[in-house]
């Protein structure tokens, strides 16, 4: 049985109820559904509380996928923490405020592909911070420039919103994809697109904003030669 992705459904949900289907052979708890984002796409893993019907409380440091299948997402608790038993109900209580962190820095980052609308081959994400590699043949990159252009697009306030397309339809279309290092989430049958509004459409199965304007202040606080053509250009939350 794999888990339901209730944070495929909101983004913006904290609190769920859930059962335990399994224990993994790492000690991570697997759950019918789950709140947390496994770790992937240059995102982290979530982490939270799982809270057991009896009061107690397990301390999840981060989530991860069971497998590469990408069925079964596993809840990695902290040490000394006593595993439950299969079966268990439990509440789970998402870490909210560095969920949102990862979503304002991600929807961030889509919009600084579309500032700088060159080939992605790399980039991550974390708590208030992010970075996207490009590759960039002769350019000089200005921060300030960068940074005004990205935040004017910010305050746009753009709705942002998921629709979803089949594999065959993808692979009709390679240009949605940005990102040459990392590929959208298959398997299903069906990828997921986030589009925001008017200026940005591509694969991704992280989590996202409603409002671009939700992302706040921004500014570019590096940018890095890493190559012969490659730029890590870097951005940090106000």
């Amino acid at each position: 049985m794999s888990t339901e992705l209730l944070f495929r459904l909101d983004a913006y949900q904290t609190t769920a109820q859930a059962h335990v289907l399994a224990l993994s052979e790492q000690g991570g708890i697997i759950l019918d559904r789950t709140l947390f984002y496994p770790t992937g796409g240059g995102q982290p893993g979530d982490k939270g509380i799982l809270r057991l019907s009896s009061g107690r409380e397990i301390m999840i440091a981060t989530t991860v996928w069971e497998d590469a299948s990408h069925t079964r997402v596993v809840h990695l608790p902290t040490e000394n923490n006593a595993l439950p038993s299969v079966g268990d109900r439990i509440e789970m209580q998402l870490d909210w405020a560095t969920r949102y962190s990862h979503m304002r820095v991600h929807t961030a980052l889509h919009l600084l592909s579309v500032v700088l609308p060159y080939a992605v081959t790399g980039g991550s994400i974390s708590a208030g911070e992010g970075r996207l590699d490009f590759d960039i043949p002769d350019s000089i990159l200005d921060k300030d420039q960068i940074t005004t252009q990205l935040q004017a697009l910010i305050d746009q306030d753009l709705p942002v919103s998921e629709s979803w397309i089949t594999d065959a339809e993808l692979d009709a279309n390679p240009e949605l994809v940005k990102t040459m290092s990392v590929q959208p989430p298959r398997g299903s049958g069906r990828v997921r697109l986030i589009n925001v509004q008017g200026v940005d459409l591509q694969p991704c199965g992280g989590t996202h904003l409603k409002h671009t304007g939700e992302i706040g202040q921004v500014t570019i606080t590096k940018i890095e030669k890493k190559g012969k053509l490659n730029r890590r250009v870097r951005l940090a939350l106000v």
